[in-house]
């Protein structure tokens, strides 16, 4: 059956007819709508039709839609027996009026000080002829569904409805996890509740996704993740906390414990070089706005040039510094131990690793036991680091348990520093540096296949790869390419994967006749264009899986654009429209590869999807 979509006729407070101190209203049997508390004083047709009846009390009016619909705006409750007073009539009865088009005036002070309550029911009489019928009031809307559909979920009644809604919410959940007695431990991000549960089993998942507020749930990384919003997570969060703050704080430890081996190492990645992140996306928006000046035409005077150089280049150039000092404090050494480990990489006594590729610098040859030994500095270089860093932490936490306390704080720093040096200089450097140059070389040329084939494997398989968890390791190759070319293809492929995403669960969104499943796609499709996926993946495109496919379709054809064109970022971490800043240099290419992945996606999608399958 069709359903029907009414913009209420009066300002105030949208509530369900449940809510309207009246049984024949309450219970439905005037019809299916909703009713407004605190309604202003004017009444407007909601559609073009016909005035088929309006009482001699003016208390009430009656409207037949062009499209069929038929209306009762019934003011106030009982409000007949004050026969006409208070209300003026600006249309009569068989009058022909269009959407807008004032109807009634009321004095809803005069009301009230009468006695009568001002509530104004508006229902569809012949509400048996249609679906879902949905009255909407600026941006809220109350939904009555059909009788012929299943009884109402949790989203419609609620033991909890009275309370705030991040306190109603956190309980749903509750509800529908096993209560908190499940919970090992918990904790947020910038959009998702993740849990790390004892008993997958009592999840009710359906229930969970039915909750009003929930915008989809998901396992990944052996955490139940349940998307709430970037802001209303956080007031679930506090919610739950102040049910039980002992849950706060080893959800990283609980859910490595569960994590397969892929999972694991994805996840030590992330948390290596997640914390460098934030620097490197403002470097990449540094160089991006200073080539977007220089493309116009400006020119920087030396000091000026100078200094946007210093700020463009200094994370590159000690880059290892960044990288040990997060490894150190990721495997719980001291973390500025990590900071003058990875200073020593790239200390000025050594030749600079960018001048000994260019030709002007020569490496310093140590023999050791028979073997010649390059000393090179290791300037943008990240795998020595990282290796330096995980060595140097597990040779800091053995000297703490055997040398005495009373010298632990001159012994300890002295040994962990000498040592490490010698070992990262003479072995993990050279070592790791030629594993480093084979790995990346090898990425860098599958990325530039020819015809945009790596393109095109990369912008399919990306979002996959994210939705298994392990998508974190990516970061490393990121920072190498940022480090060793300057600029950073992997963005520009994947930039066109997460607006193919977006695009796809717009396309549902806009093919979905229920208006607030439609508001809720449509919230949860606009962090793609933000660079974030996981609402439009979990909440829509997985949930269907076709547009989840048809978003791939779109990424892999947008990757093979952008291999083509050999478009790069100047920096990492952003992409889609905040990404912009980083291709100021080629800023058309960079929006055609995201038009080839939206369109690709949300074409797709929408001719060759029906939500109602």
């Amino acid at each position: 059956m069709k359903d029907v979509l009414l913009k209420s006729p009066l300002q105030g407070r949208l509530i369900a007819l449940c809510e309207v101190h009246d049984p024949a209203f309450a219970s439905e049997a005037m019809g299916r709508g909703a009713a407004v508390t605190e309604p202003k004083g004017e009444v407007t047709s909601p559609f073009d039709g016909t005035v088929t009846v309006l009482f001699p009390t003016k208390h009430a009016i009656g409207l037949l839609g062009d499209d069929g619909t038929e209306v009762l705006i019934h003011i106030g409750l009982d409000t007949v027996k004050l026969d006409g007073k208070h209300f003026e009539a600006h249309v009569e009865q068989g009058w022909r009026v269009s959407a807008g088009q004032l109807l009634i005036r009321f004095d809803a002070e005069a009301i009230q000080a009468a006695g009568y309550d001002t509530t104004t029911p508006i229902v569809v009489t012949n509400a048996a002829n249609y679906g879902d019928i949905t009255v909407q009031l600026g941006e809220d809307a109350v939904v009555s569904k059909s009788a012929e559909e299943e009884t109402p979920t949790e989203e419609t009644v609620s033991v909890y409805a009275d309370l705030p809604a991040e306190e109603r919410v956190c309980r749903e959940i509750l509800d529908h996890i096993g209560g908190l007695e499940n919970i090992r431990a918990a904790e947020h991000c910038a959009t998702r509740l993740r849990l790390i549960l004892n008993d997958k089993s009592k999840i009710d998942e359906k229930a969970v996704e039915n909750i009003d507020g929930v915008k989809g749930q998901f396992f990944a990384a052996a955490q139940y993740q349940i998307i709430l919003g970037t802001g209303f997570v956080n007031k679930v969060y506090d919610v739950l906390m102040q049910m039980d703050n002992s849950l706060a704080g080893g959800g990283k430890e609980a859910a490595y414990e569960e994590m397969t081996l892929a999972q694991k190492i994805s996840r030590t990645f992330g948390d290596v070089f997640v914390p460098i992140i934030p620097v490197l996306v403002a470097t990449g928006l540094f160089m991006g706005l200073r080539g977007m000046f220089q493309n116009l035409g400006t020119e920087f005077s030396p000091h000026l040039l100078t200094l946007s150089q210093i700020l463009t280049d200094t994370a590159f150039a000690f880059l290892p510094a960044l990288v040990c000092w997060s490894t150190m404090k990721k495997f719980g050494g001291t973390p500025v131990i990590g900071i003058v480990l990875g200073l020593m990489l790239v200390a000025p006594q050594l030749p600079n690793a960018y001048a000994i590729a260019a030709g002007e610098a020569e490496p310093i040859y140590m023999n050791i036991l028979g073997l010649s030994v390059p000393v090179v500095g290791y300037q943008g270089s990240v795998l020595p680091a990282l290796v330096l860093g995980i060595l140097a932490a597990k040779w800091q936490a053995y000297l703490k348990r055997i040398v005495p306390d009373v010298i632990d704080l001159i012994v300890t720093p002295f040994l962990t520093l000498l040592v490490g040096m010698v070992v990262g200089l003479l072995i993990v450097g050279p070592v790791m540096h030629t594993l480093e140059i084979a790995v990346f070389g090898a990425v860098r040329a599958f990325l530039e296949l020819p015809y945009g084939i790596g393109g095109f494997i990369v912008g399919a398989l990306h979002q996959v790869i994210v939705v298994s968890g392990i998508h974190h390791v990516f970061n490393a190759l990121e920072i190498q390419l940022l480090a060793s070319t300057g600029r950073d293809a992997f963005n520009a492929i994947i930039t066109g994967a997460i607006v193919a995403q977006g695009g796809a669960a717009l396309a549902v969104a806009m093919r979905t006749k229920n208006i607030k499943k439609k508001a809720l796609y449509i919230s949860s499709a606009i962090p793609a264009f933000l660079g974030i996926t996981e609402p439009a993946i979990f909440g829509i495109n997985l949930r269907f899986m076709r547009p989840f496919i048809y978003g791939l379709a779109g990424g892999a054809c947008a990757g093979a654009a952008a291999s083509l064109m050999q478009l790069a970022g100047t920096g990492m971490g952003v992409t889609v429209l905040p990404g912009t800043l980083l291709y100021m240099d080629r800023l058309p290419e960079y929006l055609l590869v995201n038009i080839i992945g939206f369109s690709v996606a949300f074409g797709m999608t929408f001719t060759m999807f029906d939500p109602k399958e």
